[in-house]
């Protein structure tokens, strides 16, 4: 365990749970920069944040599709909203389709906050859950709401042409709709999500595909795919680098 490393997630208030999938915090205490490896999670991540050597800036997220080693600057304090992708037409109304493995800096003003706020983590809860509050639409297009509560009730184990049926959206505008939206297709969004989800069962010892893989070497190819390590090192995480894998091991 890294203790000049810490965190804290919780779920969001119902009210913007169909949008905001979690609000967290992370702190790099350490006079180091901290190794971390970000891997696909199906999240659009908007992160409040400063460090000794850069000042307070907002970063929204797009997908990721492959992992990535990062670093987190020494001193580095972080606020971050996770959102589910319904969020990205309805809160943030914009298209990410351009941030696909990339981040953009948004104006030092953004929802209001100031480099203060983010050394209050409850303070910066009910901020950023007041203000998405505000943003709620009046009104969801229908098919976009089921399609995204069947997605991840299915954890992505739902072909396109089933979804397609139980939404009454045809396979193409499904399709065109992450093209334009998310910046890749429904199927590859899917894949995501099932590797997401073998997480869950990564930490806590299960090596093993309990999922819609075809077999163990399909299972270990898409993990590797996705994390760049094979099952077996994943699940010792050495030093906490896959923070999401720690964040679901803590659960």
């Amino acid at each position: 365990m890294d203790h000049d490393f810490t965190y804290n997630f919780i779920e969001p208030d119902k009210e913007i749970a169909e949008f905001v999938e979690s609000l967290g915090t992370f702190q790099n205490l350490s006079d180091e920069a901290k190794e971390v490896v970000i891997i696909p999670d199906g999240r659009i991540d908007l992160f409040f944040s400063q460090s000794a050597s850069e000042p307070f800036h907002i970063t929204l997220i797009g997908l990721e599709t492959y992992p990535e080693q990062r670093y987190i600057n020494p001193h580095t304090i972080a606020f971050v909203v996770s959102f589910k992708p319904l969020a990205v037409e309805y809160i943030l109304n914009t298209s990410i389709a351009d941030l696909l493995n990339i981040g953009k800096e948004l104006s030092p003003d953004f929802w209001n906050f100031k480099a203060e706020d983010i050394k209050d983590f409850s303070y910066c809860c009910i901020k950023a859950t007041q203000k998405i509050k505000e943003l709620l639409p009046q009104k969801v297009d229908e098919r976009k709401r089921r399609l995204f509560e069947l997605i991840y009730t299915s954890k992505g184990e739902m072909s396109v042409q089933e979804l397609s049926g139980k939404t009454g959206w045809s396979s193409r505008q499904i399709n065109r709709y992450f093209t334009k939206q998310l910046g890749l297709s429904l199927k590859a969004y899917s894949t995501i999500l099932r590797f997401r989800k073998s997480l869950e069962h990564i930490a806590q010892g299960r090596l093993f595909p309990e999922l819609n893989y075809t077999d163990q070497n399909h299972f270990i190819k898409e993990v590797k795919k996705f994390s760049g390590v094979a099952p077996k090192e994943l699940s010792k995480n050495k030093n906490d680098r896959f923070v999401l894998l720690s964040v679901l091991k803590g659960k």
